[in-house]
């Protein structure tokens, strides 16, 4: 498992300890896990989308090239 250090603003910080004390989450582990789980997937499809125009903007020029 990796660790990571991030510095968070005074308020998300004070946000995050009151859904660990509402019993959302055991600790500040699994509330940054949880959130970012949730990020990647909703970003998911924007991010596949993205590779898939690169890889069709790749072939069309390897397509052009072999013209040449």
């Amino acid at each position: 498992m990796k660790t990571i250090k991030i510095d968070l603003p005074e308020k998300l910080a004070v946000e995050i300890e009151n859904y660990i004390k509402g019993g959302w989450f055991t600790d500040t582990t699994e509330l940054m896990c949880a959130a970012l789980r949730e990020f990647i997937r909703h970003r998911r499809p924007e991010l596949m989308e993205k590779f898939m125009q690169e890889d069709i903007e790749w072939a069309l020029r390897m397509k052009e090239a072999l013209k040449e």
